[in-house]
């Protein structure tokens, strides 16, 4: 996994993804009156995850605002505040209950900019969920961030790591545009190093987990894990793979992606999103098109079965790619069955 830049101190202190988060939030908070936080209980709650726990005691319930439970009016509320110069974070408690808010974000807050002649900006972060395998059944545990990224006019970031998430939550935070932002909800326990100094991390670059020289693992999300985790497992079959993270499916670093998939000759994109019309084609597409010539192999993608999220645990395993089933895959496109 790649490190903090070397400009920052050496010694890194390592807290999770939802300390991350919540540092980020705090010092946006502090260093502009004009962000605040909306959401269903993001106040005392400090969420179902725990992630805002303690912004309410520093900022007052006239910054970190408990609302009622209608996702199309909060982020209604979000817009119109962005729109007359504050910097809302409207949270949106699961990834699923995106559907509600879609005709504000696909419709409003994407097109204003663009529909005003640029004279209107809607600088606002929507924060929420994806992710699967905690046994919350169909209506909760989706990951539809391709939804968004399908959209003209918004920005989306999906962090893997305590370190790009602080970093890119502080950019979305700042950018004049709206940004959908997708923590996984498995991983806010998740711990890594992340500096005490200042840092922000630009949109559209992604990052090389792992460097490689036989097959490219492009992942999303809490898939880098998986990724890292079959890397492993390749190593000890004489596979070296590299593991690279877009971190941002809109702007997306296209360069990078093609330009490993021409070092390795060989690559599987891995996301939780359903493999349908997913986030994986899109990124294959572009392999294939910038690559096409150093591909030795097809490109492979691995995702969501097409199916809703099970409850049953046994059956909620199975819908998503797991280590083994990807290093499999990656054997079979080095002829290593």
């Amino acid at each position: 996994m790649s490190m903090p830049d070397a400009k920052l101190s050496q010694d890194v202190r390592e807290i999770t993804c939802g300390q991350a988060i919540r540092e980020a939030l705090a010092e946006e908070m502090r260093r502009d009156p004009s962000v605040f936080i909306i959401g269903e209980d993001v106040a005392e709650a400090g969420t179902p995850f725990k992630v805002l726990s303690g912004l309410l005691a520093e900022f007052g319930k006239g910054r970190v605002i408990n609302s009622p439970i209608s996702e199309a009016g909060i982020t209604g509320l979000g817009v119109g505040a962005a729109m007359t110069g504050m910097h809302p974070v409207v949270d949106i408690m699961f990834g699923d209950f995106v559907t509600l808010t879609m005709d504000q974000i696909a419709n409003q807050a994407a097109k204003v900019h663009y529909m005003s002649g640029g004279k209107l900006n809607v600088p606002m972060v929507l924060r929420t969920t994806i992710g699967a395998t905690r046994r919350s059944a169909a209506q909760h545990s989706q990951s539809l961030h391709a939804w968004l990224s399908h959209i003209p006019g918004l920005k989306v970031v999906i962090p893997s790591t305590p370190y790009d998430a602080k970093g890119l939550m502080k950019t979305a935070i700042r950018d004049p545009n709206p940004v959908a932002f997708f923590e996984h909800k498995m991983m806010f326990q998740l711990k890594g190093p992340v500096p005490e100094e200042e840092y922000t991390i630009p949109f559209g670059v992604a990052d090389v987990k792992r460097v490689g020289t036989d097959i490219t693992l492009v992942a999303i999300s809490r898939m880098v894990h998986v990724a890292l985790s079959a890397a492993m497992l390749l190593q000890e079959a004489g596979i070296s793979a590299e593991v690279i993270d877009p971190r941002t499916t809109f702007p997306l670093d296209k360069e990078s992606l093609i330009e490993s998939a021409k070092k390795t000759s060989r690559a599987i994109v891995i996301d939780e999103g359903y493999e349908r019309y997913g986030i994986t084609a899109e990124i294959a597409s572009v392999i294939t098109d910038g690559a096409f010539y150093d591909l030795d192999a097809p490109v492979k993608r691995m995702g969501a079965m097409d199916v809703p999220v099970p409850f049953s645990p046994a059956l909620e395993d199975l819908i998503v790619p797991t280590a083994e089933a990807v290093a499999q895959m990656a054997k079979t496109l080095c002829g290593r069955v």
